[in-house]
């Protein structure tokens, strides 16, 4: 790699800054956590409605609560009854399940049929995932999934006889090459135009009766912004008859919750003291209480969502996030309203300043300062013009992209006609001290000081 002497003059800081990282997985994995931890967030919102009477009070259900990370990525527990669930988010660019295959491994459906039948066909499972299913094979198992499901729910017992023959079949097919450590599937893994046996057809039969395919969530792009409307308004408007304006603090107090809980993070009373004399002699203590002791980091209850939602309602200033301090200035509300990033306004802002001051201390010891900085004026005018005609755009904001075209132009201009003392930034400045004048503006003229008024009230209120 040849490096330019510009490069090399360059700071650490400036070099780190300016060149783009070869990946950013460990933004998307935590990304990816957060939309996992999300999904089960509105798990338990979900069953914490079902709590609460027309009045909004909360009864404790008995052995109700979610596990996170035990067998799948959580399991929903009411009473004797458990749904594993399997979260699985795709980019966008990942479309839509197109086949039964990838809804096996993509989907992960191959490793829940086989905690399924490793449980003894006891838990109902479903998938909780951001992509859609493309019409065919896909949507035709979702189909026979429901149809088998609305049977069992009827009273009726899983069967394909004159229903979802095909799709059954076309299924344990494909699922024999993942579930060869099972029993029922030993025989072998024959590939393609494997015919399954009876005995699995039957099993894949039963799985899919308790199988819930909950596809096209919010990806994890979306989520933050969307979940307070989608997950908790109903909530505080139906249940509650709390205010709304509250459900984005209701939000991040229950998500908090399962962020922590998905770390196995929770409360531990005794914290690491170990367990002394635990089982004298005589006294037996069951597997159940172990394993509720040892899952209880792990573990939300219907309670702790209901002070967590009562505590936020109370309290929603400790849940919101905090405001970001917009800058007021001219120059800075112009370049907001054309789509300028945070760091554009902040070094626009720094070059003014520096601008400024060389040319106070100019005009202050030099008669002919003033001439030389209108006629400079002048030609930052023409560039500006030309910058703006060249990247005008009627339909979407192109502040940014005129930014960009400056700083082009100003460089242009440092080096076919070098102004004395003063170098493309502090050209750029003079740019920036102009458009503060509003002589240039970063989007279509409008009532600069009205928004200024209207961003100090907006400020000063959420403050």
């Amino acid at each position: 790699m040849v490096v330019s002497r510009e490069e090399d003059a360059a700071t650490a800081t400036q070099y780190l800054l300016s060149v783009e990282p070869t990946d950013d997985a460990g933004a998307r994995t935590a990304d990816l956590f957060e939309w996992q931890a999300a999904m089960a967030a509105a798990d338990g919102l979900g069953m914490y409605w079902d709590t609460l009477d027309d009045q909004g009070r909360f009864t404790e259900p008995e052995n109700c609560r979610i596990v996170c990370e035990y067998h799948e990525d959580w399991v929903a527990v009411r009473g004797d009854a458990a749904e594993l669930v399997s979260a699985k988010h795709k980019e966008t660019s990942f479309g839509a399940y197109t086949t039964v295959r990838s809804l096996l491994e993509d989907g992960g459906l191959a490793h829940l049929f086989q905690r399924w039948a490793m449980l003894g066909e006891r838990p109902k499972c479903r998938l909780v995932t951001s992509p859609g299913l493309r019409p065919g094979a896909p949507q035709d198992l979702e189909k026979a999934a429901r149809y088998l499901r609305d049977r069992g729910q009827a009273g009726a017992a899983p069967t394909i006889t004159g229903g979802p023959e095909k799709v059954v079949t076309d299924f344990a097919a494909a699922l024999a090459a993942y579930a060869a450590d099972l029993p029922l599937w030993r025989n072998g893994q024959q590939g393609r135009g494997y015919i399954p046996t009876a005995e699995q057809r039957d099993q894949v039969t039963r799985f899919l009766s308790m199988l819930t395919i909950e596809h096209s969530r919010p990806s994890r792009a979306f989520i933050s912004h969307a979940a307070p409307g989608m997950f908790v308004k109903p909530l505080l408007e139906q249940r509650l008859d709390a205010p709304v304006t509250s459900a984005e603090a209701v939000w991040e107090a229950v998500l908090t919750l399962f962020r922590i809980r998905m770390r196995a993070a929770g409360p531990r009373p005794r914290g690491d003291l170990p367990q002394v004399l635990a089982y004298p002699l005589g006294v037996t203590t069951t597997d159940r209480v172990e394993a509720e002791r040892r899952l209880a980091p792990r573990t939300v209850t219907l309670a702790e969502i209901d002070l967590a939602v009562r505590t936020a309602l109370t309290h929603p200033g400790a849940y919101r996030r905090l405001p970001t301090l917009r800058r007021t200035t001219r120059l800075a509300v112009k370049m907001q309203e054309g789509g300028c990033s945070d760091n554009a306004i902040e070094r626009a802002e720094h070059l003014k300043r520096d601008y400024r001051r060389i040319w106070s201390r100019r005009v202050g010891g030099d008669p002919t300062a003033r001439a030389d900085r209108e006629r400079l004026v002048r030609r930052l005018l023409r560039i500006a013009d030309e910058a703006t005609r060249a990247v005008t755009a009627p339909d979407q904001p192109w502040g940014d992209q005129l930014w960009v075209e400056l700083q082009r132009l100003v460089d242009e201009l440092s080096e076919v006609a070098p102004q004395p003392g003063l170098d493309a930034d502090l050209l750029l400045g003079g740019l920036c001290d102009l458009a503060d004048q509003c002589k240039i503006w970063f989007s279509a003229a409008f009532d600069v000081q009205a928004a200024i008024d209207a961003l100090r009230a907006r400020q000063e209120a959420t403050s």
